[in-house]
């Protein structure tokens, strides 16, 4: 998620933080309304709501010429793999483990550029990333994250710009963020023509993202799916899954920081640091309570769980052993690109967090269980 730490390092031609106008830009017209007709847009937001608006309906004009082409040129197609999926909460490591798996050329990914513009990548893709690319900081400041333009990035994203049905709706709507966690976070009480709608982008997406990286398939880093196992597994019987847990102190320290630079250069309406963080909290547990009610229905050798601090201590052999774990082909091929990147991160400086009192007693309220389900030492 590249529009969250804005910061003045490193930046493109223009602070994300000043943007006048987000995500929305690229949906096309009948999701961007969808999404927020009839919502309370803030006072202080209405000209970025409008200007995105603007934007948005000009450069959806678009989007039928990418729609024939999809038709035409891969909507029949078949995939040649089931998806590999990394799963786990938000600053969980899964950025990082997905920038070394993608190393390997045999996966294709969802790349930065297609968050924002899924209707212009099979047409007008060369121009628009180009833009693009001038306006974006080459990596993320508070985790120094390598960012551009063709770099794997999470769907989440994707989705809000394609469906009105994307958990990421609430970085635009974030009173809304409970509601859209029961419903597109966790799939409950949504509709069958929803779910359909769900099933039906994302395939699109998969089979757009096979074809733009060249890969044959594909690599899903995307936090949401963590609370749709068994919908995915209903998708593709035979998809293999990496689950990352870390120790929840880091998470919700790191989440919190996330999450409050994040929605300030997206938000259409405000949010209370202290609503933010209660629904934080909220979303973590019902998020890992998901998780385990529907892990069983992975088949047998199609999951590897482990820690972050673990593959972090040594990503290389760590990454082999999830090739051999998971069956995932290509190590032989893959692996000198794997250790070249793995070998540059070794002195990669990351955030270290001194955890306050108040999220120790936060954490331990609210999430002490998974503390001790995860063997992390209760502070």
């Amino acid at each position: 998620m590249y529009a969250s730490h804005i910061h003045n390092i490193d930046m493109g031609l223009i602070e994300f933080s000043k943007l006048p106008v987000n995500n929305l830009v690229g949906a096309d017209w009948k999701t961007f309304r969808a999404i927020t007709n009839g919502q309370d847009i803030g006072k202080h937001y209405r000209t970025k709501y409008r200007l995105t608006k603007a934007v948005c309906r000009l450069l959806s004009l678009l989007a039928p010429l990418q729609e024939q082409r999809f038709q035409k040129q891969l909507a029949a197609k078949p995939l040649e793999h089931a998806p590999v999926f990394i799963l786990g909460h938000w600053r969980s490591g899964t950025t990082f483990v997905h920038n070394v798996l993608s190393c390997d050329k045999h996966f294709g990914y969802n790349t930065t550029y297609q968050t924002v513009f899924p209707h212009l990548m099979m047409f007008g893709q060369s121009f628009f990333k180009q833009t693009m690319s001038w306006l974006m900081p080459s990596h993320r400041p508070t985790d120094n994250m390598e960012l551009a333009v063709d770099l794997p990035q999470e769907e989440e994203f994707t989705m809000t710009n394609m469906m009105p049905y994307a958990y990421y709706n609430f970085w635009f709507l974030p009173q809304r963020m409970r509601e859209y966690a029961d419903r597109f976070l966790c799939f409950e009480n949504i509709s069958e023509e929803e779910l359909r709608t769900f099933e039906e982008t994302f395939v699109k997406i998969i089979k757009i993202s096979l074809w733009n990286t060249g890969g044959t398939q594909f690599l899903s880093k995307n936090p949401p799916h963590t609370g749709r196992v068994r919908e995915l597994v209903r998708m593709f019987p035979d998809a293999k899954f990496i689950y990352l847990m870390r120790n929840p102190y880091t998470v919700f320290e790191s989440t919190r920081s996330f999450f409050t630079n994040t929605i300030r250069p997206l938000q259409l309406q405000d949010i209370a640091e202290t609503e933010l963080v209660d629904n934080i909290l909220y979303v973590y547990e019902k998020l890992h309570k998901k998780y385990q009610s529907e892990k069983s229905f992975i088949p047998a050798g199609n999951l590897v769980e482990l820690r972050f601090e673990d593959f972090e201590s040594n990503a290389y052999a760590q990454t082999e052993m999830l090739y051999q774990k998971l069956s995932i082909p290509g190590w032989e091929e893959a692996q000198a690109a794997i250790k070249q990147y793995t070998d540059a991160k070794k002195g990669y400086k990351k955030n270290k967090y001194a955890y306050r009192p108040e999220t120790v007693a936060l954490v331990n309220r609210h999430w002490g269980d998974i503390v001790e389900h995860w063997n992390y030492e209760k502070l």
